[in-house]
């Protein structure tokens, strides 16, 4: 798993039947330290997750098995909402400060 900030959804209004209803994000992959990555990913949304909120991603496999369809052509699927991290005894990353 990896974690992610989410920047922004992705609409396709021409997608794989299996596709209906998956609501598509883009992410930006972060480091163990809170740090933004240069890559970027688009993943299914299994939980509802918003701009700017910090997210655990699957792959591969497990991430088809989230959505309950095994054929869906997904790599990565979000399957978590992040209220804080820590690292090491030290925090590096909380839902609440996010919003002050």
């Amino acid at each position: 798993m990896q974690i992610a900030k989410v920047r922004g959804t992705v609409v396709s209004t021409s997608k794989d039947p299996s596709l209906r209803g998956v609501k598509l994000l883009l992410l930006q992959l972060v480091d163990e330290e809170g740090k933004a990555l240069s890559e970027y990913e688009v993943a299914g949304d299994s939980v509802g997750a918003g701009v700017d909120e910090w997210v655990l991603v699957s792959r591969g496999s497990a991430a088809r098995q989230v959505l309950g369809n095994e054929q869906r052509p997904l790599d990565a699927v979000v399957v978590a909402i992040i209220d804080t991290i820590y690292v090491e005894d030290r925090q590096i990353y909380s839902k609440k400060d996010q919003y002050r």
